[in-house]
């Protein structure tokens, strides 16, 4: 159990480093990784790139663990993502100019370990919250 805690620190903290190489070291070679807009991995080139898409688009984006659950290999975190819209966002639509616009968000990640290495990872967070915040469309009204 604390290797499963220890290696999803270290994953974090390659995050907030914006570190590529660390996170890839990190994902397994047959990662089975999924994420919101049904974007799928199966290897840690393509988990680490979807890692980098966002750090690219926001160099001052940071992770910030709000609670952890730890069982077995598997480890539960519910995060706080920040980060300032500077660059451009690879979406599965397209392209998405810089906004300039921070975004606070909180999102969950399960993630399974074996042998120090992320073997699974789901990751969900709102993306309708998230286009509101970089102003894509606009917030709903009260009604």
């Amino acid at each position: 159990m604390t290797e499963s805690k220890d290696t999803a620190a270290r994953f974090v903290a390659a995050f907030n480093a914006h570190d590529e190489k660390a996170l890839n070291e990190l994902h397994s070679d047959d990662i089975k990784f999924s994420a919101p807009g049904g974007f799928k991995a199966t290897n840690a080139k393509d988990a680490t790139a979807y890692a980098t898409t966002w750090l690219k688009a926001f160099p001052d984006g940071k992770m910030k663990v709000r609670s952890e659950i730890t069982s077995g290999p598997w480890v539960v975190q519910e995060i706080l993502m920040e980060g300032t819209h500077t660059a451009p966002l690879e979406s599965p639509t397209g392209t998405i100019a810089p906004t300039y616009k921070k975004v606070v968000g909180y999102g969950v990640q399960l993630l399974r370990f074996e042998n120090g290495k992320i073997v699974e990872a789901r990751i969900y967070f709102d993306q309708l919250d998230q286009m509101i915040q970089l102003g894509l469309i606009p917030a709903p009204t009260a009604v």
